[in-house]
């Protein structure tokens, strides 16, 4: 998986006929599944907890944040490689897994998500019974 960059235009600016361009970096992700739930591993370097806006809308769970690029004090940036410090990832979920129960944690750059799955979705052993 690569880091894409992706823009998108947003209608919102005075002139008419012009479009304010937002660009976004694509984290990378590693997915993991178990009999219980999902788990989201994103890569967002430089993102603090308040930056960082997490949110289901219908069937898809939107990440998106903006990364702290502040260099060392009373020093100017000559010469820079982050130039699109906006993280924006979309997944589509699927019904199976329970969305009012996720569990979101940022530590040093990872933001790690653990989505349950609905109990009816959860494998289960069936008990045969010997027939007379």
């Amino acid at each position: 998986m690569s880091n894409d960059v992706q823009t998108s235009s947003t209608s919102s600016t005075p002139a008419a006929g012009e479009q304010e361009q937002q660009r976004w970096v694509v984290p990378p992700v590693d997915v993991f599944e178990d009999e219980s739930s999902i788990t989201l591993l994103a890569d967002l370097p430089g993102v603090a907890r308040e930056q960082l806006h997490v949110r289901v809308d219908g069937e898809n769970l939107v990440l998106e944040a903006t990364a702290n690029t502040a260099g060392p004090e009373n020093m100017q940036l000559v010469y820079g490689e982050l130039q699109c410090p906006a993280y924006r990832r979309q997944f589509t979920l699927s019904r199976e897994l329970d969305t009012q129960r996720i569990d979101a944690q940022l530590r040093d750059g990872v933001l790690r998500l653990t989505i349950p799955k609905a109990e009816e979705a959860k494998p289960r052993r069936i008990q045969v019974q010997v027939g007379a």
